[in-house]
């Protein structure tokens, strides 16, 4: 039996340009997409002035079950933090980290009508070093 609707990891490649062409409109300079390492991967690392944005994207094509950022969970939390001080072990910067998601709800593929919540410190590490 075939599934209806995108695959997993088409939606899931759709929603990182999607957020990314977002972040860039607001200002943001795109500095990695998909850094991986040993703990993991973060979909995006963007800055603006003041922060150094690791961002986590999650798709979705309805939000009857959970938001999306509710899948950020402890575990993929602590992932992400361990993948960031990797990234910043070798990327030095004098920006403050945040962690930020951002949820993509796709409407309508074909025509790329999409819906999208940028969270902004979704989750913090009070000590990042």
């Amino acid at each position: 039996m075939k599934k209806k609707g995108l695959n997993f990891i088409k939606k899931g490649n759709f929603g990182e340009e999607i957020a990314k062409n977002f972040l860039i409109k607001n200002n943001y300079i795109i500095c990695r997409m998909n850094y991986y390492c040993r703990y993991g991967e973060i979909d995006i690392i963007a800055e603006n002035r003041s922060y150094l944005c690791f961002v986590e994207v999650k798709t979705r094509s309805s939000f009857n079950f959970a938001l999306p950022v509710e899948f950020v969970n402890y575990r993929k939390r602590e992932k992400l933090i361990k993948t960031a001080v990797d990234f910043l072990n070798s990327n030095p910067s004098l920006l403050q980290p945040r962690f930020d998601v951002i949820e993509v709800l796709i409407l309508n593929y074909i025509k790329n009508k999409v819906e999208l919540r940028h969270i902004k410190n979704a989750f913090y590490k009070e000590s990042f070093y």
